[in-house]
C-alpha cells in the first residue's frame, strides 16, 4: 500500500525502524465532516485505503497498525482528530539494483559522512525505497537512528552528512537550515571563454566569480523547479575553474548561498550553461531510463561547518571525480 509521508512536525514513532525503514505516519484530519463521518480510526483507514483493504487487514491482525501512543488499532479505537497512526510501508515488490555504493569518509559517535554516488537517492521516495543511501547504510552498519542532516538529489554525487543518534539530529539539521554550512560543488558544462558573454551581457572569465540571483519555486506535482518574477530567494556563485577550449567544456566551481530545489542546475541552465547530462535542463527527460555511463556532471566537492556541539571547524571532501572532466584530463595527458 502507498502512503503519503507529509504531515506536521516530527514526532517520535512508537514503532522501531524495520529493515532500514521508518514506520509511516498518518495524520488524522480534523475537519468537521471527516470527524462526523468516522467515529472509529479503523473506519477511516478502510475508507482511505479501500483499494488495499486486504493488506491493511493483514497489518491490523498482526498488530502493525498503532496509534501515536503505541496502542494497536482495533475495531473500537476512537478516531482522534489530529491524532497519529503508524504502520510499516510496503516497499516495491521489485527495485532495480543501483550498482554503486556510498563510500564512508568519516564516522564518529555523532556523524556519518559518506561520498554518495550518482543515481542513488538519499532517502526513500517514490519508486526508490531500499535502493537509497539511508536504507542501505542503516541495514549495513546497524544504525537504525541514522538520518540525513541535508539532502542531495539522486543524480548528484558527493559529500553527504548523516547523523548517527536521534539526540544530535536537530543540532546538525538546524545548522544546515540556517545556512551555517559552506558547500562547494563542481560541474562540467559548456564553456564560456573570457571573451564570451551570457545572454544578459555578464561575462564569465576564468577565476572571476559571477553571482546569480533569482526567484525559484517548486510547485507540487511539477517535476522540476522554475524561475519566476519577483524578489530573489536563491543565490549561487559561479566560477569557471578550468577550460578545455578544444572541447568547448568548462569545469565550474559552484557555491550555493541558499538551498532551493534544483538551484544549481537551474541557475546554470538559466545562464545558457546547462550541466552536462542533466535530464531536466535544457529539456526535460525525466522519464528516460538511467544511463549509468552518462551521470549528471555535478559533484558536491566539499562541505565545511563549525560543529554545533563541539564548536570545532570541520571539513569533508569528496574523493570522486566527474567522469567527463576526468576523461578530458586523461586525453590531454595522453
Amino acid at each position: 500500500m502507498t502512503v503519503s509521508r507529509r504531515g506536521p512536525a516530527p514526532h517520535r514513532p512508537p514503532l522501531p525502524v524495520r529493515d532500514g525503514l521508518n514506520p509511516t505516519r498518518i495524520v488524522l484530519p480534523h475537519d468537521p465532516g471527516t470527524v462526523a463521518r468516522f467515529p472509529f480510526a479503523l473506519d477511516y483507514l478502510l475508507h482511505r485505503f479501500a483499494a488495499d483493504e486486504v493488506r491493511l487487514r493483514e497489518k491490523l491482525a498482526q498488530g502493525e497498525v498503532v496509534t501515536g501512543h503505541g496502542e494497536p488499532v482495533g475495531p473500537t479505537t476512537p478516531y482522534e482528530p489530529r491524532g497519529f497512526l503508524y504502520l510499516y510501508r510496503d516497499p516495491p515488490a521489485h527495485e532495480e539494483r543501483i550498482p554503486f555504493e556510498p563510500e564512508v569518509l568519516h564516522r564518529d559517535d555523532d556523524l556519518l559522512v559518506v561520498d554518495k554516488p550518482h543515481f542513488l537517492a538519499t532517502t526513500p521516495r517514490g519508486r526508490w525505497v531500499r535502493e537509497t543511501v539511508l536504507v542501505r547504510l542503516r541495514t549495513a552498519l546497524d544504525l537504525p537512528e541514522l538520518s540525513p542532516a541535508h539532502r542531495l538529489d539522486r543524480g548528484t554525487a558527493g559529500v553527504l552528512v548523516l547523523t548517527v543518534r536521534r539526540e544530535v539530529r536537530g543540532a546538525y539539521q538546524e545548522a544546515f537550515a540556517r545556512r551555517q554550512v559552506r558547500k562547494v560543488y563542481e560541474a562540467v558544462a559548456p564553456l564560456v571563454s573570457a571573451g564570451g558573454s551570457l545572454p544578459d551581457g555578464v561575462p564569465v572569465a576564468p577565476g572571476e566569480p559571477l553571482t546569480v540571483r533569482s526567484r525559484i519555486v517548486k510547485h507540487r506535482g511539477v517535476t522540476r523547479a522554475e524561475e519566476e518574477p519577483g524578489q530573489p530567494n536563491a543565490e549561487s556563485v559561479v566560477t569557471l575553474a578550468a577550460a578545455d577550449q578544444a572541447r568547448g567544456l568548462g569545469l565550474y566551481r559552484l557555491e550555493p548561498r541558499t538551498g532551493k530545489t534544483h538551484q544549481l542546475r537551474l541557475h546554470m541552465a538559466s545562464l545558457g550553461l546547462p550541466i552536462l547530462h542533466d535530464p531536466f535542463w535544457p529539456e526535460l527527460r525525466a522519464t528516460d531510463p538511467d544511463d549509468h555511463d552518462r551521470p549528471l556532471q555535478l559533484l558536491a566537492r566539499s562541505l565545511e561547518l563549525t560543529d554545533p556541539l563541539s564548536g570545532r571547524p570541520r571539513r569533508f571532501e569528496s574523493r570522486r571525480t566527474l567522469s567527463e572532466w576526468a576523461g578530458l584530463v586523461r586525453e590531454s595527458n595522453g
